[in-house]
């Protein structure tokens, strides 16, 4: 089990939702020595399921009897269909019934991830896909998104944060490039730019950002002049309202229907072409900005010449949410109209 940690103030009801902490007070008052099932399912075909770890961890470090629950659960990875039980837990409400909403959202942002994840590396290797999701949402989530991205089979990150709960010696430590600022600290001299980063980490790959210009041809062809063999990669991450200057200037060629915005294959293939015919084979092409398992999908089926995907808003998009129900009270059905218990012989027991 992966060694998560929790804020002290959630055995305070702090994050609470203040309908289960007056259900708590009540029972503990009328209802102390009730037996109570509670499922979690969700609705959605081919979910990764990811959370229940984390769910786990969170009943042990909030639950005041926590050995004393019967705790079935599927393994995270699981892929679950719509209304199958992937965790049941039974045993005195006051004991867990209150975290029944935080143990809905660990398991909706998890899952949401992971089967994002698992979406990308269905359409293209993990080992030419980087998880750039730290800019997407709110950095204390790095190291949770990043487990659930690793079960959807993501391998390559951005951040030491994202690799936290990842407990696989494969995977390789964050090794990044550079960003738009260092060429504008260099007055937007890409060139300049790139030989500091080259001197000052001479073992990392060297890649170099070439759309600073909105010239990515020009400027890849620059920096491969200039560092020849040394130079491992370029990375296209021209923004989806701006037209490169080399599309621009050559749009007569290409179909009228043909979208020539942000990072599309003619720019791609424009910088192939233009790296491959000064013998810069070698070089690799990184794009990123906006790409999701549609668009890589496109690419690929198109056979575009990119070597390695950056993805991030696209992984970290919550749309698979999760319920939890009392299903059973003392060993006998007693659920809500159309919540009946599901029964999975999947399902593991836990031993503390």
């Amino acid at each position: 089990m992966n060694n998560y940690h929790f804020d002290e103030k959630v055995k305070q009801g702090y994050y609470l939702a203040d309908y289960f902490k007056k259900t708590t007070k009540i029972v503990e008052k009328y209802r102390p020595n009730e037996i109570v099932t509670m499922q979690f399912f969700q609705r959605k075909e081919n979910t990764i399921l990811c959370g229940i770890n984390q769910a786990i961890a969170l009943i042990k470090y909030a639950s005041p009897n926590y050995k004393e629950l019967k705790i079935e659960y599927l393994p995270d990875g699981t892929i679950v269909q719509p209304l199958e039980a992937v965790l049941k837990i039974t045993g005195h409400y006051q004991d867990f019934g209150f975290l029944e909403g935080m143990i809905d959202g660990i398991l909706a942002r998890n899952s949401s991830i992971a089967t994002n994840s698992k979406r990308i590396i269905d359409v293209v290797p993990a080992s030419r896909a980087l998880n750039m999701n730290d800019r997407a949402d709110l950095y204390i989530n790095q190291p949770y998104d990043g487990y659930a991205s690793y079960i959807g089979g993501f391998r390559r990150f951005v951040s030491e944060s994202a690799l936290e709960f990842i407990n696989d010696k494969t995977v390789a430590q964050p090794s990044g490039t550079m960003p738009h600022a260092l060429i504008q600290i260099f007055d937007g001299n890409l060139l300049e730019a790139t030989k500091a980063f080259a001197e000052t980490f001479p073992n990392q790959p060297l890649v170099a950002l070439v759309d600073y210009n909105n010239d990515c041809v020009t400027d890849a062809l620059i920096v491969a002049r200039h560092f020849k063999d040394k130079l491992f990669a370029v990375r296209l991450d021209t923004a989806g309202n701006l037209i490169d200057k080399t599309l621009e200037k050559n749009k007569a060629k290409y179909p009228t229907d043909a979208n020539l915005y942000g990072v599309n294959e003619y720019l791609v293939r424009e910088v192939r072409n233009a790296l491959d015919a000064e013998g810069f084979n070698h070089v690799q092409i990184i794009v990123s900005s906006g790409f999701n398992a549609d668009r890589i999908r496109e690419f690929e089926e198109n056979k575009v010449p990119v070597n390695t995907y950056g993805i991030g808003e696209a992984l970290v998009k919550v749309n698979i949410n999760f319920t939890g129900d009392d299903v059973a009270l003392n060993g006998k059905p007693q659920a809500k109209f159309g919540r009946h218990e599901f029964e999975n012989k999947n399902l593991k027991l836990l031993k503390w």
